[in-house]
């Protein structure tokens, strides 16, 4: 055996050891889970991402419970491993659709799209599911772990869809070095294993990866949506911007196009009509809630790319083909290993 072998073979087993809370915690081979994105992670995506061990999850967005039962029932079809469902806290079905997870014995139940309260923690905990919950504070986390959350998710604004103003980086070092009571996953802008590595070498348990998987072959977004994606940079993945602080616009992550453009615009011309008394401010707040409703469909299934949402992470950079779920996964995990076996090797040499 020669010193690059064994100094490999050595690196597998810490990189293993590294894993070995998340993949324990997740019940699955590798220390990673699907990011909950609309129209997007359903159940052929979700179901490969399982099979080819991390923990698939289906993303509930508005859907009724009727639907998330269906989404259920196919993803079972296609894998006999485990994988979780994500729930927008506001949604007004909210206690249905966790009754939907209880009730089909669902491994994993995340919370996302808010805060959630000790009671909706506790509803979900009730048939022995495993709950995250998103902090973007230490404070909340804290407060969230003391209510019930069995895991943590740390997402930055590197992410895509609807994102917080603190970076990926800055919330590792702010919460999951202070926090070891459970399990700390970490989202927003990672693309590659070496970023993997570098949070499981921090204390965290695994990452959620979103933006990576939507070129997956097995993904069933519209071709003109994963050509975007691969031709996109880090740099077209940009926040949309709030013009007045009397009509609130929760940032959303996506690539520039016509939409972006175009719901700048109506910003300013919405504002103008209310100053000029056009529009009461109900009215208004309205118009600017409304110019997205649909939008991410019409360019996920629709292939829209224009008029369309086209929600990415700006790791979308690093998006360059279309290629397995299993081939991604496997990808990463190799990264990972291979910067550990570097690093061991240099080293090695001093």
């Amino acid at each position: 055996m020669t010193e690059n072998t064994t100094i490999e073979s050595a690196c597998a087993v810490r990189l293993q050891k590294l894993a070995e809370r998340g993949c324990r915690f997740l019940g699955v081979r590798y220390p990673l889970l699907g990011g909950g994105m609309a129209w997007v992670s359903e159940h052929h995506l979700v179901s490969a991402i399982s099979n080819a061990g991390g923990l698939g999850v289906l993303a509930s967005g508005s859907m009724q419970p009727e639907h998330l039962q269906t989404e259920i029932e196919k993803t079972r079809a296609m894998t006999q491993a485990s994988f979780g469902v994500n729930i927008i806290v506001m949604h007004p079905q909210i206690d249905a659709l966790i009754d939907v997870c209880l009730q089909n014995a669902v491994s994993h139940i995340i919370l996302a799209g808010g805060v959630p309260s000790v009671d909706l923690i506790q509803h979900a905990k009730k048939n022995h599911a495993k709950v995250f919950c998103f902090a973007p504070s230490l404070a909340l986390a804290k407060r969230l772990i003391r209510n019930g959350a069995d895991a943590l998710i740390l997402e930055g604004t590197e992410a895509g869809g609807h994102i917080g103003p603190t970076s990926t980086t800055v919330l590792a070092q702010e919460i999951l070095l202070h926090i070891d009571e459970c399990p700390v996953f970490i989202a927003g802008g990672i693309g590659r294993g070496e970023m993997m590595l570098a949070y499981l070498e921090m204390g965290a348990a695994g990452c959620q990866l979103g933006t990576a998987f939507v070129c997956c072959t097995e993904s069933q977004v519209h071709p003109s949506f994963k050509t975007a994606f691969m031709r996109a940079r880090a740099r077209d993945a940009v926040a949309s911007v709030q013009i007045d602080a009397r009509f609130p616009v929760i940032p959303v992550r996506s690539l520039q196009n016509t939409a972006m453009r175009d719901f700048h615009s109506l910003q300013k011309e919405v504002i103008k009509s209310f100053d000029k008394g056009e529009l009461t401010l109900k009215e208004a707040q309205l118009k600017i809630e409304h110019f997205w409703a649909g939008a991410l469909r019409r360019a996920v299934v629709d292939g829209d790319i224009e008029n369309g949402s086209l929600m990415a992470g700006q790791s979308v950079g690093l998006v360059e083909k279309e290629q397995s779920t299993a081939a991604t996964i496997e990808g990463l995990m190799e990264q990972a290993l291979q910067a550990l076996a570097k690093r061991e090797t240099r080293l090695a040499t001093l």
